[in-house]
């Protein structure tokens, strides 16, 4: 019904009682053209996510100083699927047999420059 009916947002009496920091975003979102569809999926995230999920990406969102729903989306979907890179094997093959030695001579003979002392 919300989602057909952002409007509802503003004035329906189950959003009355929503967490603090829901209130803020919706206070900063309303202000917003197309802030209150915004917030309403925002809200509707609940539906497929841990409310305390939701509420947590909404206080980070908020505490970084920028409230928008794509903001909400990426923090969310850093605390549900954290990023974690899987350890890279160099095949053995790839792996130096020599170290390479810096050679800053070559860089003064590209500038055309003498030793500096």
């Amino acid at each position: 019904m919300v989602q057909r009916k952002p409007g509802a947002l503003r004035n329906g009496a189950p959003f009355v009682e929503l967490p603090t920091a829901f209130k803020r975003l919706q206070g900063v979102l309303l202000k917003r053209p197309g802030g209150d569809r915004e917030m309403i999926e925002i809200l509707a995230l609940v539906l497929h996510h841990d409310e305390q999920s939701v509420l947590y990406a909404v206080e980070l969102a908020l505490d970084s100083g920028g409230a928008s729903k794509q903001l909400v989306l990426n923090l969310l979907a850093r605390l549900v699927e954290p990023q974690v890179p899987a350890p890279i094997e160099t095949p053995p093959r790839l792996q130096l047999t020599d170290e390479p030695v810096a050679n800053v001579g070559r860089y003064d003979r590209l500038r055309g420059v003498g030793h500096a002392s």
